[in-house]
This record gives structure tokens, C-alpha cells and sequence, in this order.
């Protein structure tokens, strides 16, 4: 259990004992071993690590991680830095500057979100080289409901951004009343002109916030 560093630790202890995740862990192990597995190992909980469950303010869900060499480190949507900016992420810098105003960045690492209760989550937390989705079935799935559930007991109001169909799959676990969910298509080329595009979660986000009296994060990538 030390690959996580704050309150999440004792909010998914009883989750790293079942059955399905025991099988989940020998899976990657073997999957690790035997193939190109993204995001490293060491990276796979960072959603968890740059953003306490106390400080979670806005969970942005996604997908699964990207796919090709040296984009993936465990944060959705995010890339180190002095890596190329995925397709994807333009079209959220497209959105976020139309909709805030925010100047467009140059680079695609978004820790800066995270250390402003921006949660970057994932539907899957792994996935193989070049095999998009290729672990979306293997157990992750049953982490990440369980996940939802447990940000939707917060006392505190949340904003859920559920971005494309894994992400809008969750939804379900979203049950109470205090909370917000802005869904939409991913922002992927493929799906961001079916009505991503125009539909201001950020300043949603900000006024939802701000009306409970939670002040809204710095969406300026630094």
C-alpha cells in the first residue's frame, strides 16, 4: 500500500484486498513482463497521489491512458513535459480558451490542475503499446466504479466531467443530489465536434463552485 501517499490510502485499503484486484495486480505483472506497458508502473496511482481526496474539488474522467511511447504518466489527459501535445488535449486548450479566455499552453503536463483539487482520472489505468483500450476489461473497471462511489460520498459538493462513453458509463455511481456531472463527448478529433466543442465545463464548473461557496481552481496551465 505505499504507492499511495495521503488520505486514499485508507479509502482504498479494503479495495486492493479483493479478489478481482488480486487478480488485477498478477495480470499486470505478467503484462508488465511480457509487454510495453503505459503508463510506468510507479505512475499508475499518480491521479491519487497529486490530488487528496480532501482537496478534490473537479474529477475529470476519462478514458484509458494514451497508448504511444513516452505520453502516458498517470494522469488523464496530461504529458510529461517536452512532450508533443496530444490531439486531445488541443481541443481541450481550444475549449478552455473559447470558454475562459485562458491562454492556449505550450506544454501538456497539467500537474498544476491537480494541485488545485483538479482530479485527472481514468476509466483504466493501463494500457498495452499501441493497443488502445487493451486493458479496459482486465479488473480496472470494477477499481474505478468503486472510486466514483467513493467521491460521491464526499460531504462536500464535487464537479464530475465525464468526457466520452467510458467516462459517461459511470455516471450511474453518481447518486447524490449535492454534486454536479457536465458530460460530453471526448475531446478526441473523432468526437469533439459532436458537441464538445461549445459546451463550457470549465466556467460551469467555476459558477457551480463559487454558488457553494468552494472557490473555483486556476485552470491557466503554468
Amino acid at each position: 500500500m505505499n504507492f499511495l501517499k495521503n488520505d486514499w490510502t485508507d479509502l482504498l485499503k479494503d479495495e486492493f484486498q479483493k479478489p478481482y484486484y488480486i487478480n488485477l495486480r498478477k495480470l499486470l505483472i505478467y503484462e508488465y513482463k511480457n509487454f510495453e506497458i503505459y503508463p510506468k508502473a510507479e505512475d499508475i496511482f499518480n491521479a491519487f497521489n497529486y490530488t487528496a481526496f480532501k482537496d478534490l474539488k473537479i474529477l475529470i474522467l476519462g478514458q484509458d491512458p494514451y497508448h504511444n511511447p513516452g505520453q502516458a504518466h498517470g494522469l488523464a489527459f496530461s504529458v510529461n513535459r517536452g512532450v508533443k501535445i496530444p490531439p486531445s488535449l488541443e481541443n481541450i486548450y481550444k475549449e478552455l480558451h473559447d470558454d475562459l479566455g485562458c491562454l492556449v499552453p505550450k506544454t501538456g503536463y497539467l500537474k498544476s490542475w491537480t494541485d488545485d483539487g483538479i482530479m485527472l482520472l481514468n476509466t483504466t489505468l493501463t494500457v498495452r503499446k499501441n493497443m488502445p483500450m487493451s486493458h479496459s476489461k482486465i479488473g480496472w473497471e470494477f477499481f474505478t466504479d468503486r472510486v466514483i462511489e467513493i467521491i460521491n460520498e464526499k460531504k462536500e459538493p464535487v464537479v464530475f466531467i465525464l468526457w466520452g462513453g467510458h467516462a459517461r458509463s459511470k455516471k450511474k455511481f453518481i447518486t447524490n443530489k449535492r454534486h454536479l456531472v457536465i458530460e460530453g463527448p471526448h475531446p478526441s478529433p473523432l468526437s469533439a465536434y459532436r458537441g464538445f466543442f461549445g459546451s463550457k465545463p470549465f466556467s460551469r464548473a467555476n459558477k457551480f463552485l463559487e454558488e457553494n461557496g468552494i472557490s473555483s481552481p486556476s485552470w491557466q496551465i503554468k
